[in-house]
């Protein structure tokens, strides 16, 4: 899977150290570090760097070689040009979670809700980094397909 990293309302070295208990590797896309969605970075290093999608179509075809029971997170950083301001999203995500809980908002609607305040907050940035995101990992997605397909695996 090719994401730009996780919510930033989620504990992310909880969520990083629970997919290696669950056996599976976080490798970064030309970062060392997690990236945290709207932003490059979440401050959180990853197991691995790697360079090019070749060598991800490698890691791959080893797993699957050994029958590993296992999966494969490639943490694919949203561009410098198209992520939010940090101190906007910081301070946009601190109020949030503020007005989330005056309101009594938690569980499954927390997440509707924050996107919805980070859209507004940020008027509408959130958006446009967060399609931003989606073009990156579908790309990069597509050169490790192609990648693959050419190693044979």
């Amino acid at each position: 899977m090719v994401c730009a990293g996780v919510k930033s309302i989620l504990d992310i070295p909880a969520t990083l150290q629970r997919l290696e208990t669950l056996n599976i590797s976080v490798v970064g896309l030309r970062t060392a570090e997690f990236p945290g969605f709207y932003l490059r970075t979440s401050g959180q290093l990853v197991s691995w760097r790697i360079e090019d999608e070749e060598t991800i179509a490698e890691i791959m075809f080893q797993q699957d070689r050994l029958e590993a029971r296992s999966a494969l997170i490639v943490a694919n950083p949203i561009s410098e040009a198209d992520q939010l301001d940090e101190a906007l999203h910081d301070a946009v995500l601190a109020d949030g979670l503020a007005a989330a809980e005056r309101e009594g908002i938690a569980g499954q609607e927390l997440t509707p809700f924050l996107l919805d305040f980070m859209a507004r907050g940020t008027g509408g940035a959130s958006l446009e980094a967060n399609l931003a995101a989606v073009r990156g990992n579908v790309a990069a997605a597509s050169r490790i397909a192609v990648a693959s397909a050419k190693r044979g695996a």
